[in-house]
Protein backbone atom coordinates (compact mmCIF):
# COMPACT_ATOMS: atom_id res chain seq x y z
CA UNK A 1 0.00 0.00 0.00
CA UNK A 2 1.53 3.32 -0.92
CA UNK A 3 2.28 6.44 1.43
CA UNK A 4 -1.14 8.12 -0.88
CA UNK A 5 -3.41 5.47 -0.25
CA UNK A 6 -1.93 5.16 3.72
CA UNK A 7 -2.45 9.14 4.27
CA UNK A 8 -5.90 8.27 2.02
CA UNK A 9 -7.22 5.91 5.17
CA UNK A 10 -6.02 8.13 7.99
CA UNK A 11 -7.86 10.60 6.91
CA UNK A 12 -11.23 9.11 6.41
CA UNK A 13 -10.55 7.10 9.45
CA UNK A 14 -9.98 10.72 10.94
CA UNK A 15 -12.46 12.02 9.34
CA UNK A 16 -15.12 9.02 10.43
CA UNK A 17 -14.22 9.25 14.29
CA UNK A 18 -15.14 12.89 14.40
CA UNK A 19 -18.62 12.49 12.35
CA UNK A 20 -19.14 9.33 15.01
CA UNK A 21 -18.14 11.66 18.15
CA UNK A 22 -20.78 14.05 16.99
CA UNK A 23 -23.54 11.27 15.67
CA UNK A 24 -23.59 9.71 18.73
CA UNK A 25 -25.09 13.09 20.97
CA UNK A 26 -27.45 14.10 17.50
CA UNK A 27 -28.43 10.31 17.59
CA UNK A 28 -29.56 10.48 21.42
CA UNK A 29 -30.97 14.16 20.79
CA UNK A 30 -33.10 13.25 18.06
CA UNK A 31 -34.26 10.56 19.02
CA UNK A 32 -35.40 12.26 22.50
CA UNK A 33 -36.97 15.35 20.35
CA UNK A 34 -39.05 13.08 18.60
CA UNK A 35 -40.73 11.76 21.38
CA UNK A 36 -41.45 15.10 23.14
CA UNK A 37 -42.30 16.29 20.04
CA UNK A 38 -44.90 13.19 19.57
CA UNK A 39 -46.14 13.60 23.15
CA UNK A 40 -46.75 17.44 22.59
CA UNK A 41 -48.15 18.09 19.15
CA UNK A 42 -50.54 14.51 19.03
CA UNK A 43 -50.69 11.98 16.53
CA UNK A 44 -52.97 14.11 13.87
CA UNK A 45 -50.63 17.10 14.52
CA UNK A 46 -47.45 14.94 13.86
CA UNK A 47 -49.29 13.59 10.88
CA UNK A 48 -50.12 16.69 9.40
CA UNK A 49 -46.36 18.23 9.88
CA UNK A 50 -44.74 15.22 8.14
CA UNK A 51 -46.59 14.95 5.39
CA UNK A 52 -47.06 19.04 4.56
CA UNK A 53 -43.24 19.03 4.80
CA UNK A 54 -43.87 16.11 2.50
CA UNK A 55 -45.66 18.47 -0.12
CA UNK A 56 -42.63 21.00 -0.11
CA UNK A 57 -40.04 18.38 -0.18
CA UNK A 58 -41.66 17.56 -3.46
CA UNK A 59 -39.99 21.09 -4.64
CA UNK A 60 -36.43 19.68 -3.98
CA UNK A 61 -35.89 18.17 -7.12
CA UNK A 62 -34.04 20.65 -8.60
CA UNK A 63 -32.11 21.70 -5.69
CA UNK A 64 -31.14 17.68 -4.92
CA UNK A 65 -29.38 18.24 -8.52
CA UNK A 66 -27.65 21.51 -7.94
CA UNK A 67 -26.26 20.15 -4.71
CA UNK A 68 -24.95 17.01 -6.43
CA UNK A 69 -23.73 18.53 -8.93
CA UNK A 70 -21.90 21.25 -6.96
CA UNK A 71 -20.27 18.67 -4.88
CA UNK A 72 -19.17 16.70 -7.58
CA UNK A 73 -17.74 19.96 -9.51
CA UNK A 74 -16.06 21.02 -6.43
CA UNK A 75 -14.57 18.03 -5.72
CA UNK A 76 -13.22 16.88 -8.97
CA UNK A 77 -11.22 20.51 -9.08
CA UNK A 78 -9.71 20.33 -5.56
CA UNK A 79 -8.70 16.65 -6.65
CA UNK A 80 -6.97 18.11 -10.25
CA UNK A 81 -5.28 21.09 -7.71
CA UNK A 82 -7.59 23.05 -9.78
CA UNK A 83 -7.55 26.03 -6.88
CA UNK A 84 -8.36 29.03 -9.62
CA UNK A 85 -11.28 27.84 -10.75
CA UNK A 86 -12.92 26.58 -7.45
CA UNK A 87 -14.15 30.30 -7.28
CA UNK A 88 -15.53 30.40 -10.74
CA UNK A 89 -17.41 27.02 -10.19
CA UNK A 90 -18.74 28.59 -6.52
CA UNK A 91 -19.85 31.61 -7.89
CA UNK A 92 -21.44 30.28 -11.12
CA UNK A 93 -23.47 28.05 -7.96
CA UNK A 94 -24.74 30.61 -6.71
CA UNK A 95 -26.32 32.54 -9.22
CA UNK A 96 -27.96 29.15 -10.11
CA UNK A 97 -29.34 28.72 -7.05
CA UNK A 98 -30.59 32.27 -7.29
CA UNK A 99 -32.49 31.59 -10.65
CA UNK A 100 -33.58 28.00 -9.61
CA UNK A 101 -34.98 29.91 -5.84
CA UNK A 102 -37.40 32.06 -7.60
CA UNK A 103 -38.68 29.10 -9.78
CA UNK A 104 -39.17 27.34 -6.84
CA UNK A 105 -40.98 30.04 -4.45
CA UNK A 106 -43.35 30.30 -7.79
CA UNK A 107 -44.51 26.49 -7.77
CA UNK A 108 -44.64 26.31 -4.08
CA UNK A 109 -46.64 29.08 -3.44
CA UNK A 110 -48.98 28.14 -6.58
CA UNK A 111 -49.42 24.32 -6.72
CA UNK A 112 -48.59 23.56 -3.19
CA UNK A 113 -51.19 26.06 -1.62
CA UNK A 114 -53.57 24.27 -4.46
CA UNK A 115 -52.90 21.07 -3.36
CA UNK A 116 -52.91 21.35 0.30
CA UNK A 117 -56.61 23.02 0.54
CA UNK A 118 -57.96 21.03 -2.40
CA UNK A 119 -56.43 17.38 -2.27
CA UNK A 120 -55.07 16.25 1.27
CA UNK A 121 -56.79 14.67 3.65
CA UNK A 122 -56.34 16.82 6.66
CA UNK A 123 -59.38 17.72 9.36
CA UNK A 124 -60.62 20.96 8.73
CA UNK A 125 -60.36 22.34 11.92
CA UNK A 126 -56.54 22.12 11.46
CA UNK A 127 -56.23 23.68 7.63
CA UNK A 128 -54.97 27.13 9.11
CA UNK A 129 -52.33 25.56 10.93
CA UNK A 130 -51.43 23.27 7.89
CA UNK A 131 -51.09 26.18 5.92
CA UNK A 132 -48.83 27.54 8.66
CA UNK A 133 -46.59 24.71 8.16
CA UNK A 134 -46.42 25.16 4.35
CA UNK A 135 -45.32 28.32 4.30
CA UNK A 136 -42.60 27.97 7.26
CA UNK A 137 -41.32 24.73 5.30
CA UNK A 138 -40.91 26.88 1.89
CA UNK A 139 -38.64 29.86 3.40
CA UNK A 140 -37.11 26.94 5.21
CA UNK A 141 -36.61 24.97 2.29
CA UNK A 142 -35.24 27.97 0.30
CA UNK A 143 -32.85 28.75 3.12
CA UNK A 144 -31.18 25.66 3.00
CA UNK A 145 -31.27 25.59 -0.74
CA UNK A 146 -28.76 28.87 0.15
CA UNK A 147 -26.89 27.06 2.32
CA UNK A 148 -26.09 24.09 -0.65
CA UNK A 149 -22.86 25.72 -2.00
CA UNK A 150 -21.46 26.41 1.27
CA UNK A 151 -22.12 22.86 2.92
CA UNK A 152 -20.18 21.87 -0.62
CA UNK A 153 -17.29 23.76 -0.16
CA UNK A 154 -16.84 21.96 3.80
CA UNK A 155 -17.60 18.32 2.24
CA UNK A 156 -14.73 18.89 -0.73
CA UNK A 157 -12.46 19.98 2.03
CA UNK A 158 -13.00 17.14 4.69
CA UNK A 159 -13.27 19.73 7.21
CA UNK A 160 -15.56 17.24 8.92
CA UNK A 161 -14.60 18.63 12.33
CA UNK A 162 -16.74 21.44 11.10
CA UNK A 163 -19.39 19.40 10.41
CA UNK A 164 -19.03 17.46 13.79
CA UNK A 165 -19.20 21.04 15.95
CA UNK A 166 -21.92 22.91 13.98
CA UNK A 167 -24.11 20.07 13.41
CA UNK A 168 -23.93 19.77 17.10
CA UNK A 169 -25.20 23.20 17.57
CA UNK A 170 -27.98 22.46 15.53
CA UNK A 171 -29.06 19.76 17.65
CA UNK A 172 -28.80 21.64 20.89
CA UNK A 173 -31.02 24.33 18.80
CA UNK A 174 -33.89 21.57 17.64
CA UNK A 175 -33.58 20.54 21.84
CA UNK A 176 -34.39 24.09 22.79
CA UNK A 177 -37.19 24.39 20.55
CA UNK A 178 -38.62 20.76 22.02
CA UNK A 179 -38.54 22.44 25.52
CA UNK A 180 -40.61 25.88 23.95
CA UNK A 181 -42.73 23.32 21.78
CA UNK A 182 -43.54 21.60 25.54
CA UNK A 183 -44.44 25.03 27.47
CA UNK A 184 -46.30 26.72 24.05
CA UNK A 185 -49.67 27.87 25.57
CA UNK A 186 -50.19 28.69 21.91
CA UNK A 187 -51.12 26.29 18.68
CA UNK A 188 -48.10 23.70 18.75
CA UNK A 189 -47.94 22.96 15.59
CA UNK A 190 -47.68 26.79 14.09
CA UNK A 191 -44.72 27.27 16.86
CA UNK A 192 -43.13 24.41 15.76
CA UNK A 193 -43.16 25.25 12.12
CA UNK A 194 -42.05 28.44 12.78
CA UNK A 195 -38.96 27.62 15.49
CA UNK A 196 -37.85 25.09 13.05
CA UNK A 197 -38.14 27.81 10.21
CA UNK A 198 -35.74 30.56 13.13
CA UNK A 199 -33.59 27.28 13.57
CA UNK A 200 -32.88 27.05 9.82
CA UNK A 201 -32.00 30.80 9.12
CA UNK A 202 -29.44 30.38 11.87
CA UNK A 203 -27.83 27.44 11.00
CA UNK A 204 -27.61 29.45 7.41
CA UNK A 205 -25.58 32.51 9.45
CA UNK A 206 -23.34 29.84 10.73
CA UNK A 207 -22.01 27.79 7.66
CA UNK A 208 -21.64 30.83 5.36
CA UNK A 209 -19.80 32.60 8.10
CA UNK A 210 -17.50 29.47 8.92
CA UNK A 211 -17.21 28.63 4.88
CA UNK A 212 -16.03 32.42 4.09
CA UNK A 213 -13.07 32.23 7.08
CA UNK A 214 -11.73 28.97 5.80
CA UNK A 215 -12.16 29.03 1.88
CA UNK A 216 -10.76 32.16 -0.19
CA UNK A 217 -12.93 30.51 -2.96
CA UNK A 218 -16.05 31.32 -0.86
CA UNK A 219 -16.14 34.69 -1.43
CA UNK A 220 -19.11 35.26 -4.22
CA UNK A 221 -18.49 37.74 -6.98
CA UNK A 222 -20.78 38.31 -10.08
CA UNK A 223 -19.39 36.01 -12.72
CA UNK A 224 -20.60 33.99 -15.52
CA UNK A 225 -18.90 31.40 -17.07
CA UNK A 226 -21.19 30.29 -20.38
CA UNK A 227 -19.21 27.17 -21.13
CA UNK A 228 -18.90 25.97 -17.10
CA UNK A 229 -23.04 27.42 -16.81
CA UNK A 230 -23.63 24.76 -19.30
CA UNK A 231 -21.70 22.13 -18.00
CA UNK A 232 -23.16 22.24 -15.13
CA UNK A 233 -26.84 22.65 -16.65
CA UNK A 234 -26.49 19.42 -18.74
CA UNK A 235 -25.00 17.52 -15.35
CA UNK A 236 -27.94 19.43 -13.79
CA UNK A 237 -30.51 18.46 -16.07
CA UNK A 238 -29.95 14.58 -16.17
CA UNK A 239 -29.36 14.87 -12.49
CA UNK A 240 -33.11 16.05 -12.20
CA UNK A 241 -34.67 13.40 -13.44
CA UNK A 242 -33.38 11.17 -10.60
CA UNK A 243 -33.78 13.67 -7.38
CA UNK A 244 -37.41 13.64 -9.06
CA UNK A 245 -38.51 10.50 -9.30
CA UNK A 246 -36.67 9.58 -6.02
CA UNK A 247 -38.79 12.45 -4.57
CA UNK A 248 -41.57 11.61 -6.43
CA UNK A 249 -41.01 7.51 -5.05
CA UNK A 250 -40.54 9.28 -1.24
CA UNK A 251 -42.80 12.18 -0.84
CA UNK A 252 -45.46 10.85 -3.53
CA UNK A 253 -45.76 7.89 -1.04
CA UNK A 254 -46.31 9.68 1.75
CA UNK A 255 -49.10 11.71 0.67
CA UNK A 256 -50.53 8.48 -0.58
CA UNK A 257 -50.31 6.81 2.86
CA UNK A 258 -51.89 10.05 3.89
CA UNK A 259 -54.91 10.08 0.93
CA UNK A 260 -55.59 6.21 1.83
CA UNK A 261 -54.95 5.68 5.70
CA UNK A 262 -54.96 9.26 7.01
CA UNK A 263 -52.27 11.33 9.30
CA UNK A 264 -52.29 8.47 11.24
CA UNK A 265 -50.04 6.41 9.20
CA UNK A 266 -48.50 9.38 8.37
CA UNK A 267 -46.96 10.17 11.96
CA UNK A 268 -46.56 6.33 12.22
CA UNK A 269 -43.99 6.88 9.11
CA UNK A 270 -42.90 9.65 10.66
CA UNK A 271 -41.74 7.96 14.01
CA UNK A 272 -40.24 4.86 11.72
CA UNK A 273 -38.22 7.66 9.62
CA UNK A 274 -37.15 9.20 12.95
CA UNK A 275 -35.34 6.28 14.15
CA UNK A 276 -33.83 5.59 10.50
CA UNK A 277 -32.64 8.86 10.46
CA UNK A 278 -30.62 8.18 13.52
CA UNK A 279 -29.30 5.03 12.87
CA UNK A 280 -28.80 5.52 9.22
CA UNK A 281 -26.47 8.78 9.97
CA UNK A 282 -24.08 6.25 11.30
CA UNK A 283 -23.62 5.07 7.40
CA UNK A 284 -23.84 8.46 6.30
CA UNK A 285 -20.75 10.02 8.40
CA UNK A 286 -18.44 7.05 6.99
CA UNK A 287 -19.71 7.98 3.81
CA UNK A 288 -19.28 11.23 4.20
CA UNK A 289 -15.65 10.71 5.07
CA UNK A 290 -15.12 8.50 2.43
CA UNK A 291 -16.94 9.63 -0.58
CA UNK A 292 -14.82 12.78 -1.66
CA UNK A 293 -11.87 10.11 -1.81
CA UNK A 294 -13.58 8.45 -4.89
CA UNK A 295 -13.92 11.70 -6.31
CA UNK A 296 -10.58 12.26 -5.84
CA UNK A 297 -9.27 9.21 -6.85
CA UNK A 298 -11.33 9.27 -10.20
CA UNK A 299 -10.07 12.72 -11.16
CA UNK A 300 -6.77 11.26 -10.68
CA UNK A 301 -7.46 8.37 -13.17
CA UNK A 302 -6.65 5.69 -9.90
CA UNK A 303 -9.57 3.36 -10.55
CA UNK A 304 -7.91 0.76 -8.39
CA UNK A 305 -8.38 2.87 -5.38
CA UNK A 306 -11.18 4.07 -6.23
CA UNK A 307 -13.24 0.75 -6.82
CA UNK A 308 -11.41 -0.49 -3.45
CA UNK A 309 -12.84 2.22 -1.83
CA UNK A 310 -16.42 1.51 -3.46
CA UNK A 311 -16.43 -1.90 -2.57
CA UNK A 312 -15.06 -1.33 0.97
CA UNK A 313 -17.50 1.63 1.35
CA UNK A 314 -20.63 -0.58 0.48
CA UNK A 315 -19.49 -3.31 2.67
CA UNK A 316 -18.45 -1.62 6.06
CA UNK A 317 -21.77 0.88 5.39
CA UNK A 318 -23.77 -2.79 5.79
CA UNK A 319 -21.88 -3.86 8.38
CA UNK A 320 -22.66 -0.11 10.63
CA UNK A 321 -26.04 -0.66 9.86
CA UNK A 322 -26.05 -4.42 10.73
CA UNK A 323 -24.43 -3.72 14.68
CA UNK A 324 -27.74 -1.65 14.68
CA UNK A 325 -29.97 -3.39 13.24
CA UNK A 326 -30.13 -6.61 14.87
CA UNK A 327 -30.37 -5.82 17.95
CA UNK A 328 -32.91 -3.34 17.50
CA UNK A 329 -35.41 -6.39 15.20
CA UNK A 330 -34.92 -8.58 18.02
CA UNK A 331 -36.15 -5.60 21.03
CA UNK A 332 -38.65 -3.58 18.93
CA UNK A 333 -41.65 -4.05 20.96
CA UNK A 334 -39.31 -3.39 24.19
CA UNK A 335 -37.77 -0.35 22.14
CA UNK A 336 -40.68 1.62 21.72
CA UNK A 337 -42.82 1.40 24.42
CA UNK A 338 -39.60 2.38 26.27
CA UNK A 339 -39.25 5.34 24.18
CA UNK A 340 -42.93 6.41 23.12
CA UNK A 341 -45.89 7.53 25.61
CA UNK A 342 -48.03 6.62 22.35
CA UNK A 343 -47.46 4.62 19.87
CA UNK A 344 -49.14 5.03 16.26
CA UNK A 345 -50.39 1.37 14.79
CA UNK A 346 -47.77 0.39 12.31
CA UNK A 347 -45.12 1.96 13.98
CA UNK A 348 -42.70 -1.27 14.79
CA UNK A 349 -43.46 -2.89 11.20
CA UNK A 350 -43.05 0.40 9.76
CA UNK A 351 -40.14 0.94 11.49
CA UNK A 352 -38.31 -2.58 10.85
CA UNK A 353 -39.23 -2.30 7.14
CA UNK A 354 -37.44 1.06 6.86
CA UNK A 355 -34.39 -0.47 8.67
CA UNK A 356 -34.36 -3.24 6.34
CA UNK A 357 -34.56 -0.57 3.23
CA UNK A 358 -31.50 1.25 4.15
CA UNK A 359 -29.57 -1.63 4.78
CA UNK A 360 -30.15 -1.96 1.21
CA UNK A 361 -29.77 1.68 0.58
CA UNK A 362 -26.23 1.50 2.37
CA UNK A 363 -24.46 0.13 -1.17
CA UNK A 364 -26.21 3.03 -3.40
CA UNK A 365 -24.11 6.04 -1.77
CA UNK A 366 -20.52 4.72 -2.75
CA UNK A 367 -21.58 3.30 -6.13
CA UNK A 368 -23.28 6.80 -6.72
CA UNK A 369 -20.31 9.02 -5.96
CA UNK A 370 -18.14 6.79 -8.70
CA UNK A 371 -21.03 7.35 -11.56
CA UNK A 372 -21.09 10.65 -10.13
CA UNK A 373 -17.61 11.28 -10.67
CA UNK A 374 -17.40 10.22 -14.25
CA UNK A 375 -19.94 13.31 -14.92
CA UNK A 376 -21.98 11.10 -17.80
CA UNK A 377 -24.68 10.15 -16.07
CA UNK A 378 -27.65 10.73 -18.74
CA UNK A 379 -28.07 6.42 -19.27
CA UNK A 380 -28.12 5.77 -15.36
CA UNK A 381 -30.81 8.76 -14.60
CA UNK A 382 -33.04 7.68 -17.74
CA UNK A 383 -32.54 3.97 -15.67
CA UNK A 384 -33.59 5.38 -12.56
CA UNK A 385 -36.14 7.27 -13.62
CA UNK A 386 -37.69 3.97 -15.01
CA UNK A 387 -37.41 2.04 -12.03
CA UNK A 388 -38.82 5.02 -9.83
CA UNK A 389 -41.42 5.38 -11.89
CA UNK A 390 -42.72 1.80 -12.06
CA UNK A 391 -42.26 1.36 -8.07
CA UNK A 392 -44.54 4.19 -8.20
CA UNK A 393 -47.27 3.04 -10.25
CA UNK A 394 -46.86 -0.35 -7.91
CA UNK A 395 -47.38 1.21 -4.67
CA UNK A 396 -50.48 2.92 -6.00
CA UNK A 397 -51.96 -0.33 -7.43
CA UNK A 398 -51.51 -1.93 -4.09
CA UNK A 399 -53.18 0.49 -2.35
CA UNK A 400 -56.13 0.89 -4.30
CA UNK A 401 -56.67 -2.94 -4.13
CA UNK A 402 -56.59 -2.66 0.01
CA UNK A 403 -53.33 -3.51 0.82
CA UNK A 404 -51.96 -2.91 4.32
CA UNK A 405 -49.65 -0.19 4.57
CA UNK A 406 -46.05 -2.28 4.96
CA UNK A 407 -46.40 -3.10 1.25
CA UNK A 408 -45.12 -0.08 0.38
CA UNK A 409 -41.73 -0.42 2.24
CA UNK A 410 -41.78 -4.01 1.00
CA UNK A 411 -41.77 -2.60 -2.80
CA UNK A 412 -39.12 -0.26 -1.58
CA UNK A 413 -36.72 -2.83 -1.28
CA UNK A 414 -37.30 -4.54 -3.99
CA UNK A 415 -37.08 -1.59 -6.60
CA UNK A 416 -33.93 -0.24 -4.47
CA UNK A 417 -31.93 -3.69 -5.61
CA UNK A 418 -32.59 -2.60 -9.14
CA UNK A 419 -31.45 0.95 -8.66
CA UNK A 420 -28.53 -1.32 -7.01
CA UNK A 421 -28.14 -3.29 -10.18
CA UNK A 422 -27.94 -0.57 -12.25
CA UNK A 423 -25.06 1.41 -10.74
CA UNK A 424 -23.02 -1.81 -10.34
CA UNK A 425 -23.52 -1.87 -14.42
CA UNK A 426 -22.58 1.63 -15.07
CA UNK A 427 -20.10 1.41 -12.49
CA UNK A 428 -18.57 -1.38 -15.14
CA UNK A 429 -18.43 0.95 -17.95
CA UNK A 430 -17.60 3.70 -16.37
CA UNK A 431 -14.39 3.11 -14.28
CA UNK A 432 -14.03 -0.58 -14.86
CA UNK A 433 -15.77 -2.02 -11.51
CA UNK A 434 -15.38 -5.85 -11.43
CA UNK A 435 -19.12 -7.24 -11.20
CA UNK A 436 -18.66 -10.62 -10.53
CA UNK A 437 -15.75 -9.45 -7.48
CA UNK A 438 -18.42 -6.68 -6.11
CA UNK A 439 -21.19 -9.14 -6.00
CA UNK A 440 -18.81 -11.98 -4.02
CA UNK A 441 -17.35 -9.12 -1.87
CA UNK A 442 -19.37 -6.58 -1.06
CA UNK A 443 -22.89 -8.38 -1.68
CA UNK A 444 -23.07 -12.25 -0.86
CA UNK A 445 -21.24 -12.54 2.20
CA UNK A 446 -22.48 -9.51 4.38
CA UNK A 447 -25.93 -10.74 3.62
CA UNK A 448 -25.28 -14.20 4.64
CA UNK A 449 -24.10 -13.18 7.78
CA UNK A 450 -26.81 -10.35 8.51
CA UNK A 451 -29.62 -13.39 7.79
CA UNK A 452 -27.49 -15.99 9.93
CA UNK A 453 -27.09 -13.45 12.74
CA UNK A 454 -30.71 -12.27 12.51
CA UNK A 455 -31.84 -16.09 12.70
CA UNK A 456 -30.04 -16.52 15.40
CA UNK A 457 -31.35 -13.31 17.56
CA UNK A 458 -35.26 -14.33 16.86
CA UNK A 459 -34.69 -18.00 17.49
CA UNK A 460 -32.93 -17.48 20.73
CA UNK A 461 -34.92 -16.22 23.49
CA UNK A 462 -34.40 -15.02 27.06
CA UNK A 463 -36.16 -15.98 29.89
CA UNK A 464 -35.98 -13.43 32.36
CA UNK A 465 -39.04 -12.04 34.28
CA UNK A 466 -36.94 -8.16 34.50
CA UNK A 467 -38.06 -6.77 31.16
CA UNK A 468 -35.36 -3.92 31.40
CA UNK A 469 -32.99 -6.82 31.85
CA UNK A 470 -34.09 -9.05 29.38
CA UNK A 471 -33.66 -6.35 26.70
CA UNK A 472 -30.01 -5.49 27.88
CA UNK A 473 -29.07 -9.21 27.91
CA UNK A 474 -30.78 -9.53 24.00
CA UNK A 475 -29.10 -6.24 22.79
CA UNK A 476 -25.93 -7.17 23.85
CA UNK A 477 -25.92 -10.61 22.70
CA UNK A 478 -27.25 -9.58 19.43
CA UNK A 479 -24.66 -7.00 19.23
CA UNK A 480 -21.89 -9.51 20.20
CA UNK A 481 -22.71 -11.70 17.74
CA UNK A 482 -22.94 -9.44 14.89
CA UNK A 483 -19.55 -8.19 16.02
CA UNK A 484 -18.18 -11.23 16.01
CA UNK A 485 -19.35 -12.62 12.97
CA UNK A 486 -18.49 -9.57 11.00
CA UNK A 487 -14.84 -9.23 12.83
CA UNK A 488 -14.17 -12.52 11.54
CA UNK A 489 -15.97 -13.64 8.90
CA UNK A 490 -17.08 -10.00 6.95
CA UNK A 491 -13.65 -8.46 7.32
CA UNK A 492 -10.42 -9.38 5.30
CA UNK A 493 -7.14 -9.59 6.89
CA UNK A 494 -5.87 -6.38 6.57
CA UNK A 495 -8.33 -5.04 7.06
CA UNK A 496 -8.62 -6.28 10.30
CA UNK A 497 -4.67 -5.33 10.79
CA UNK A 498 -5.58 -2.00 9.60
CA UNK A 499 -8.26 -1.27 11.94
CA UNK A 500 -6.34 -2.58 15.42
CA UNK A 501 -3.23 -0.25 14.02
CA UNK A 502 -5.70 2.70 14.00
CA UNK A 503 -6.93 2.16 17.75
CA UNK A 504 -3.72 1.35 18.87
CA UNK A 505 -2.23 4.85 17.41
CA UNK A 506 -5.37 6.87 18.57
CA UNK A 507 -4.75 5.03 22.19
CA UNK A 508 -1.11 6.10 21.95
CA UNK A 509 -1.67 9.58 20.81
CA UNK A 510 -4.03 10.28 23.94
Amino acid sequence: MNTISVNNNKRIAKNTLLLYMRMMLMMALSLYTSRINLDSLGEINYGIYNVVGGVVAMFSIISGSISVAISRFLTIELGKGNKEKLNTVFCTSINIQILIGVLIFIIAESVGVWFLNTHMNIPTERMEAANWVLQCSIITFLINLISVPYNALIIAHEKMSAFAYISLIEAIFKLIVCFLLYISPVDKLIVWAVMLMVVAICMRMIYGIYAKRHFEESTYHFKVDKSLMNEMSRFIGWAFFGNGVCVLRDQGTNILLNLFFGPAVNAARGIAMSVNTAMYSFVTNFMTAINPQITKSYAQSDFESMNTLIMRGCRFGFFILMLLVIPVCANIDYILNLWLIEIPKHTASFVMLILFYSMVDSYCSPLLTGVLANGHIKYYEIQLTIIYIINFIFIYVILKLGFAPEWVFILAIVFKIFVIISLVWNGHGMFRLNIRLFFRKAVVRPILIFIICLLITQWIKFDINNDLIKFLVSAIFSFILSFVSIWFIGLEARERETIVKIIINKIRNH
